[in-house]
């Protein structure tokens, strides 16, 4: 096994894992939406004497997180896709600019981004990349 070889097993081995971490942070604007939910559904709960509040309240605060959460776990589901990627030697552009947008995600996705970034660069891995593309159209059977 080469040092590209594990840098790139290493890097897919992270990936799932940075992956999970981003679908758990998406989770966090659940508490929004939960609370969203009562101020559309049990708006007497939020009387305390005065008025109860408005539905629109509530709507925005479960739009709000819903956007959140799905956003993430696409986020997520880009980054594990990339970890499977990385493995297979597949899809060598997706790979690195899914590396630059990690990059965003402080500071586990940044450090996992610019290591992903660096060993993408070697031409070396570009090779590996380009020969596991060209192994792939020739095994493809032709399409009728």
């Amino acid at each position: 096994m080469t040092q590209d070889d594990d840098h790139l097993r290493l890097l897919s081995i992270f990936h799932y894992v940075v992956a999970a971490m981003a679908g758990l942070f998406a989770l966090f604007p659940i508490f929004h939406l939960v609370f969203g939910l009562f101020f559309i559904f049990a708006p007497e709960k939020f009387e305390g004497g005065g008025e109860a509040p408005p539905a629109a309240l509530g709507w925005m605060f479960v739009i709000f997180a819903a956007v959140f959460i799905l956003i993430g776990w696409v986020f997520a589901a880009f980054v594990y896709t990339t970890g499977r990627f990385l493995a297979k030697r597949r899809h060598y552009l997706f790979c690195l600019v899914m590396g630059g947008v990690e990059c965003m995600f402080m500071p586990f996705g940044t450090v996992l981004g610019v290591f992903t970034l660096v060993v993408l660069m070697r031409e070396s891995v570009k090779r590996q990349f380009t020969a596991n593309q060209a192994l792939d159209s020739t095994a493809a059977p032709p399409s009728s």
